[in-house]
């Protein structure tokens, strides 16, 4: 990836949110949702950030939309930092970073139509007539796969996946270069879940889109990202190709993910990695790796309670944050005297996607 290709550049990124108490409101706390997450995202690349609910998905998505404010850490839009931006000269950005959002009810105006949903971005941003608009909004409801009839409509009258697929041609409506897609088909069912991501594929290759897309889902990320970020308790533990992680998962809280990823099939069989105990809260993040207090590596001891693992290359192009998970390009037998585990075998389901 050269210079000129990067669209989004993140480094370092923090988001805390204080925690206040009393009736003068005073601060006691901060809950620490994102801690030092950096990454970047090419033009028309799908980068998946995954997951459990709560780790700083959302939030790192809403920081780089600029909905939330980062604590720190910088972000570069096509060379250029907007995360100090004010409001006004944030403005023409926009047009070029969009979002779909989970919901995909509640993320659009009951009292609006159909019609002007869609069409209200682009009178915001865009010097079009009426004629110009409804001509604009039409185009955009055929390539999303919804009728033109259906433009007069309010958002009730929808099913989910027609609710989403309204969401998709209203972050289309600019004509962005990113979008960033917070668990757009956990809301909907399995088989419109497949067709919501055969479109947004369809899209992508059409229009040159990047994606940043968030969910906790694993087996729909494999479908759609090139590039694989897990994310736990507001950081990064591991980094790499989606070939190469869902084919040799080195972190641990990575391994016991996708041994969580259900199997279609009642004949095979597969260890399953339960983790203990609870996610620890993040307003109150255990010391050293945030994953020891549940990782179940043979070799966890003291140091990984007192020493914060950097995102390290362990195989080329495969970045982990685990002190006690050596270089790939040693045998098994040498891994198991340092502490090493195999990843357990494993099958993702195949969904409906071409």
């Amino acid at each position: 990836m050269t210079a000129g290709d990067v669209l989004l550049q993140v480094r370092n990124l923090v988001k805390h949110f204080p925690v206040r108490k009393g009736v003068f409101g005073r601060v006691t706390g901060q809950v620490h949702a994102v801690d030092d997450v950096s990454f970047s995202i090419a033009s028309g690349e799908t980068l998946g950030l995954v997951g459990e609910s709560g780790c700083g998905k959302s939030t790192t998505g809403k920081a780089v939309l600029k909905l939330v404010e980062p604590t720190s850490g910088s972000i570069d839009w096509r060379g250029r930092r907007i995360d100090e931006l004010s409001a006004s000269n944030m403005r023409p950005y926009r047009r070029e970073l969009q979002a779909v959002f989970q919901d995909p009810y509640s993320s659009l105006n009951p009292r609006m139509r159909a019609e002007d949903i869609v069409g209200e971005p682009i009178r915001n941003f865009a010097a079009a007539g009426r004629a110009e608009i409804r001509e604009r909004v039409a185009s955009l409801f055929d390539k999303v796969g919804l009728r033109q009839d259906q433009m007069i409509k309010y958002p009730y009258e929808f099913l989910g996946g027609q609710r989403q697929r309204l969401g998709i041609a209203r972050a289309l409506a600019l004509r962005p270069k990113l979008i960033v897609c917070d668990e757009p088909v956990s809301a909907l069912d399995v088989s419109v879940q497949a067709q919501v991501i055969n479109l947004l594929r369809d899209l992508q290759r059409d229009r040159g889109l990047a994606y940043l897309f968030i969910a906790h889902d694993l087996s729909v990320v494999e479908h759609m990202a090139r590039r694989v970020a897990v994310m736990y308790l507001g950081r990064i533990v591991e980094f790499a190709s989606a070939t190469d992680l869902y084919r040799e998962p080195l972190m641990p809280y990575t391994q016991a993910l996708l041994s969580a990823v259900p199997i279609p099939d009642p004949v095979t069989k597969r260890r399953r990695i339960v983790l203990a105990g609870d996610v620890p809260s993040p307003a109150n993040p255990p010391s050293g790796c945030v994953f020891h207090p549940r990782c179940h590596h043979p070799a966890r001891d003291a140091a990984c309670a007192s020493v914060i693992p950097p995102l390290e290359e362990k195989a080329p192009g495969h970045w982990v944050a685990c002190i006690k998970q050596p270089p790939t390009g040693i045998s098994w037998d040498e891994q198991r005297k340092v502490g090493g585990t195999k990843p357990p075998e494993r099958h993702l389901p195949v969904i409906g996607v071409s």
